[in-house]
């Protein structure tokens, strides 16, 4: 491979990468642009806001197009973009939160091409979370091929988002939905402190395999994702086991975990816990109009997450069920 210019490297990179996402496409437009600045070390908060520039410049268009392989799921940049747009984060808060979190693959991965891993470092080394430093080997290739380098990446990203379009059916829905939730979102915070309080109205039990949780193994979890809802909302918690909440990740819960959810908020709605009256302000005054609102936000996570579908872990059967069983639901039907 000694016999290949810089040129040839860079292209196979850009043009024969594997992309499930733009985000390798948006650093090398950033590196083009670094280089034509004559930066040679680059501090990690001027890497961060060049890699969000190439995404503002892509996106604050009239119809932006979807920027991974799953359209109906936004990437963290079009998250960070959108929450700048909306005037729900400022400029230094996505500076960092895209230093922090919008390079943990690209800026390791960016060199790697296929079956060859002789050129790693070839255009960049980094030392991750600080600084990246640029070659000459990158800075001859923008002098020399500018024009043509610029155009090829121009295309390639084109490229994908056409082809990430074709995947897409309702993309534009699901931005929308995507919007009302960022405008009204929270941000992640300790949600140990609703342990006790969740576990009266679930009987201690793991929500979605029903099996008792053990000190020391109880997660607080989004049953709708937060990614999707943006918000910490009592009626949305659930106590799960470690393995039952990283099974389910973010995916889309099946409808029997619906009704055991509306089942469960009935159960705190009967009490006279001073919170019954925000899961009242939120889902509604009736329990019919509960359901129906919480339904609602179901048919929207399903929009935005596709039919990327979790049923429980194999052993879980509703039928068997003993949440249904206890005198709390009973009394609550």
């Amino acid at each position: 491979m000694t016999d290949f210019k810089d040129e040839d490297y860079w292209r196979s990179i850009i043009l024969y990468g594997l992309n499930q996402a733009t985000y390798k496409i948006a650093l090398g437009k950033t590196l083009v642009s670094l280089s034509e600045k004559n930066i040679n070390h680059v501090p990690w908060d001027t890497l961060s806001l060049e890699f969000l520039e190439q995404y503002k410049k892509r996106l604050n268009v009239e119809e932006p197009m979807p920027q991974q392989a799953n359209p109906s799921r936004r990437t963290f940049m079009e998250r960070a973009v959108r929450k700048l747009d909306l005037g729900t984060t400022d400029i230094d808060e996505t500076i960092f939160n895209v230093g922090k979190e919008g390079f943990n693959d690209v800026i390791r991965r960016f060199h790697n091409i296929a079956k060859f891993s002789d050129f790693q470092g070839k255009f960049y080394t980094y030392d991750f979370g600080k600084s990246i430093t640029l070659t000459d080997n990158l800075h001859n290739v923008v002098e020399q091929h500018n024009k043509d380098i610029s155009a090829e990446l121009d295309s390639r990203w084109a490229l994908l988002e056409g082809a990430f379009t074709i995947k897409s059916d309702n993309y534009e829905l699901a931005n929308d939905i995507l919007d009302t939730y960022a405008l009204k979102g929270e941000r992640r915070k300790d949600l140990t402190p609703n342990i006790p309080f969740l576990q009266g109205y679930q009987g201690n039990s793991c929500f979605y395999c029903a099996e008792k949780i053990e000190e020391g193994d109880c997660h607080v979890d989004h049953v709708l994702p937060k990614k999707v809802l943006q918000h910490n909302q009592i009626w949305n918690l659930v106590l799960a086991h470690s393995y039952c909440n990283m099974s389910k990740s973010d995916k889309v819960v099946g409808n029997h975990f619906m009704e055991k959810l509306i089942q469960r908020n009935e159960n705190i709605m009967g009490s006279n816990h001073p919170w019954k009256h925000k899961i009242s302000s939120d889902l509604g005054r009736t329990k019919k109009l509960r359901a129906s609102n919480l339904l609602t936000h179901y048919e929207n996570v399903k929009v935005v997450l596709g039919k990327n579908y979790w049923f429980g872990t194999s052993s879980y059967n509703p039928q068997n069920d003993d949440f249904y069983k206890k005198l709390i639901t009973r009394l609550n039907n």
